[in-house]
């Protein structure tokens, strides 16, 4: 997440956060994947744990079927999360492909149709970080978009309060030139129908890539952000660095398509727990700053902040979310919603 930060910085920055929290407008919790933490990532079962702990907003990662269904996985290839592998129907699906620049070997949510998802069971993606979540290998299904609308309208009749959707389009350049799918098209399409194409919409759709979000700019009014990866920069522009677009200058040029960036944490933090400028200078853009992502397992923790135990055990998370919240960013993306919740809502 962040290189080698000093423990004793963070933790008097976590000792300031209430004050400055209270100081500055409350920042959104983005359950990232749902309750990931605590549920097999992207079921409608770790998104509802996310809704049921307070979270502001769900993020499916969207994928596309063969039959032009979007559905909802951390990648189009399937098997570090479903149980694709164990079908001997489907070992013949099983190929290679590019995947911006690495080859990929596995079982590909566009080589599937719908239907035939249907017949996986999704699993967790990381095991020996989370052996608790492995209990419900085997239990849910691949969700669709529209289950995922349907869910946060459900909830938000029986809970009164307004849960927004955050959704990632998946490498929609690699699929339009691949297969000749358009995602967003098809996302376009369903935001409109459920009528979540507006300004005020509780949605952002966020994308790793530039010119997917100046086309969705130009087709809905929907709130977009351009997420930032730690080094190189975005898939269809090769000439463009993530370093450059985070400068004053490119951060106005991405004032002109998006209303904010999504920028990885050590991004936001230096190596101290103190923030960069990165945050001041969206700002003065007129960009929103939603960061990822928080996570409180040693394998996610810098090693100043890792405790005994191993990589699943917890870390002292709470000096890094003290420093995260500290840092003035509008919103963080996290895996353990209930943590996050309890420090953002304390009174």
């Amino acid at each position: 997440m962040v290189r080698s930060l000093a423990l004793s910085a963070f933790a008097a920055l976590a000792l300031s956060t209430p004050a400055m929290a209270a100081a500055a407008e409350r920042p959104i919790v983005i359950a990232h994947r749902g309750a990931s933490g605590e549920r097999p990532e992207h079921t409608l079962a770790a998104y509802e744990r996310a809704i049921d702990e307070g979270a502001d907003y769900i993020e499916p990662d969207l994928v596309v079927t063969k039959d032009l269904v979007l559905v909802a996985r951390h990648e189009t290839e399937l098997s570090d999360t479903t149980d694709v592998a164990d079908h001997p129907e489907f070992a013949d699906r099983r190929r290679s492909k590019d995947i911006e620049g690495q080859m990929v070997s596995g079982w590909f949510a566009e080589d599937f149709t719908l239907a035939e998802l249907r017949t996986l069971r999704a699993k967790e993606r990381m095991p020996g970080i989370r052996p608790a979540n492995a209990r419900f290998d085997g239990l849910y299904q691949i969700p669709t978009f529209d289950e995922i609308v349907a869910l946060v309208r459900a909830k938000e009749a029986e809970t009164g309060r307004t849960i927004g959707l955050y959704p990632e389009l998946k490498h929609p350049t690699l699929l339009l030139e691949q297969e000749g799918i358009d995602s967003v098209d098809l996302l376009v399409r369903e935001l409109q129908r459920y009528g979540l194409d507006k300004a005020d919409s509780p949605v952002f759709v966020q994308v790793f890539e530039v010119r997917p979000l100046q086309r969705l700019n130009q087709l809905v009014d929907t709130p977009l952000i351009l997420l930032i990866g730690p080094e190189g920069g975005p898939y269809d522009e090769p000439s463009m660095r993530w370093a450059d677009l985070m400068t004053p200058s490119g951060l106005a040029g991405i004032a002109q398509y998006a209303d904010g960036i999504g920028p990885f944490l050590g991004l936001v933090l230096n190596a101290d727990g103190t923030p960069t400028s990165l945050v001041a200078d969206a700002h003065a853009a007129g960009l929103k700053v939603h960061a990822w992502t928080l996570r409180k397992e040693n394998g996610f923790l810098p090693a100043a902040l890792r405790s005994a135990g191993g990589p699943q055990a917890d870390g002292q998370w709470r000096q890094l979310f003290g420093a995260a919240l500290a840092s003035g960013a509008d919103g963080f993306f996290t895996d353990n919603v209930k943590q996050l919740v309890g420090l953002v809502k304390a009174p």
